[in-house]
């Protein structure tokens, strides 16, 4: 079957029409794993919320499942995390946000359909946001703001609402408005209904939902609540953004001309639940998705979806590697045949889960929207395209020049085993590249977007892998792929560049300068380079 029946297709809108897909964005520190956290207890798929404070003293955030995360308090893999909430079936697809990470984020935005942007209140609008503001804005995605640590000493609200204008050129238009600010943010006005919702603290710092009281803003009871001053600071606050900035426009929000705007503090839960609440109505449902020409694909249509993200050892029980897959259109049943487009093979999808971050689910059915998991034993790369009928356009995956390398030895032959499955499961991922000399000799090159790349990649090879590995730096600075039509005679080049292959047998040549790499280019006849491999739906991306 290529296009689906008519009570089929009813039932994808359907379905489709209640799910809303979404990625959160920001600079390290602004407090995302602490705001994912919060939705999930919000949205009812936790009890209680991990302490990212004091990590050592507490639970591990949900979202953050590998060893290593846990120990360094930070994200550095993409999560998927799916809950239901009021009727919606909400697909969190949890990001890291050190830069050194960039391109598994990159990536995973090509599989939703909206983002949150998380901004420090005291810091504003920092560099890593712009960037990924900017890949969001290229791709079409409309993005909420979440103003985030309002319980501490922050900048002033009008102050932050000018900035993502300057900055982002989009305009910024609150939803909630924050009452008082630091030791006196007692709640936030919520300006579509009219009603100040207070908040109190409790002993549990953050670990449940927060007690809140809600009250009309010409309440008696509201100058002896929150001070008279701040009532009526609040007052000609409000008064200034219904003349300036009116209220925020769904249409234009989709359109990427204006963002809604929330204040609040994840780590005391002050403002989650009504950003939750009203993010659902302002995000779009799935759609056609963004593509680099353009075109776009039906949800109705027959199946399709694409590999975003590969990840081995999620689950110590299981030991196997998981595609992620991103339904783009039709209904996905366990079981299915499709054609993978890169082979033009028809591969069955039997084993098929859904994810709570580690935790996995048997999923039947999945619909545009949905992120599902295939075990994997190699036949898939970042960036394959499943279909049924005929090829859709969809996105490709965006690929990072690598800036670092070092050489990698295994100080235990008798692991050798483990050493080469390690290093191809870690490359299956995306994150490193793992290069050798093209006759096989001499330990493996690693080549990387950012550095932190390499420690983790040496954690896991021991922790999962029981390897001893060392890793010693390179003088590199820039890789280039042979291309298709270029000369394929480059033992010349060999003065300028170091000549090796990648996990594929595609040449990849080495250069310690721009300027080295230039002299190879004007030197031999007919040589082309390629910062992309030769196959692969891959999309160059420099930032």
């Amino acid at each position: 079957m290529t296009e689906p029946t008519a009570p089929l297709a009813s039932l994808i809108r359907e379905e489709t029409a209640r799910r809303r897909t979404f990625a959160i964005i920001s600079h390290p520190d602004a407090g995302k794993t602490t705001l994912t956290e919060k939705l999930l207890l919000y949205g009812g798929a936790i009890e209680t919320a991990g302490a990212v404070k004091a990590r050592r003293a507490a639970q591990s955030a949900t979202s953050d499942w590998m060893e290593l995360e846990k120990q360094r308090g930070i994200s550095i893999t993409s999560t998927v995390l799916q809950f239901d909430y009021q009727g919606h079936r909400l697909n969190l697809l949890d990001t890291p946000g050190h830069q050194d990470f960039s391109e598994d984020t990159y990536r995973t935005l090509t599989a939703v359909d909206s983002a949150v942007m998380l901004v420090d209140g005291a810091k504003g609008v920092e560099a890593q946001t712009r960037k990924l503001f900017a890949v969001c804005r290229r791709r079409g995605i409309p993005i909420a703001t979440f103003v985030n640590k309002m319980d501490r000493p922050v900048r002033d609200p009008f102050d932050l609402l000018d900035e993502i204008e300057k900055v982002l050129g989009i305009t910024a238009v609150p939803v909630t408005w924050p009452i008082g600010t630091h030791t006196t943010f007692r709640g936030v006005y919520e300006r579509s209904t009219g009603l100040v919702h207070l908040f109190e603290k409790d002993a549990t710092h953050g670990a449940r939902k927060a007690a809140v009281q809600t009250h009309g803003l010409d309440d008696p009871a509201l100058p002896g609540l929150i001070g008279a001053p701040e009532l009526a600071q609040l007052k000609e606050d409000l008064q200034l953004l219904d003349d300036m900035l009116g209220f925020p426009d769904v249409d234009l929000i989709r359109g990427q001309l204006q963002t809604p705007v929330f204040f609040g503090s994840a780590v005391s839960n002050f403002g989650v639940q009504h950003f939750l609440e009203r993010f659902i109505d302002l995000a779009p449902a799935p759609g056609t998705l963004a593509t680099a020409d353009g075109l776009t694909t039906e949800v109705t249509g027959p199946f399709a979806g694409f590999i975003f993200k590969i990840q081995a050892n999620m689950n110590k029980a299981h030991r196997d590697r998981i595609a992620f897959v991103r339904v783009a259109s039709g209904q996905f049943d366990r079981g299915m045949d499709v054609l993978l487009a890169r082979t033009g093979k028809v591969v069955k999808l039997s084993h098929s889960s859904a994810f709570f971050a580690q935790e996995r689910t048997l999923v039947e059915t999945a619909f545009p929207g949905d992120v599902v998991g295939l075990i994997t034993s190699g036949q898939f790369r970042v960036g394959d395209q499943l279909y049924v009928g005929q090829l859709p356009p969809l996105p490709r995956m965006p690929h990072f020049p690598a800036e670092f390398f070092a050489s990698l030895r295994n100080e235990n032959t008798a692991k050798y085993k483990q050493f080469h499955k390690g290093l191809t499961e870690l490359a299956e991922e995306g994150a490193i590249q793992v290069l050798r000399n093209p006759d096989g000799s001499g330990d493996p090159i690693l080549a990387a977007v950012g550095e932190l790349q390499f420690q983790v990649v040496q954690y896991r090879l021991e922790n999962e892998y029981g390897c001893q590995v060392r890793l010693d730096r390179l003088p590199y600075a820039a890789s280039r792929w042979l291309a298709p039509d270029s000369v394929q005679d480059v033992r010349g080049v060999g003065r300028w560049a170091r000549i090796l292959v990648d996990s594929h047998g595609d040449t990849v040549l080495l250069f310690k300068s721009d300027w080295e790499m230039n002299y190879a280019l004007e030197a031999v006849k007919g040589l082309l380079l390629s910062e992309l491999p030769p196959a692969g739906a891959l999309e160059s991306i420099r930032v």
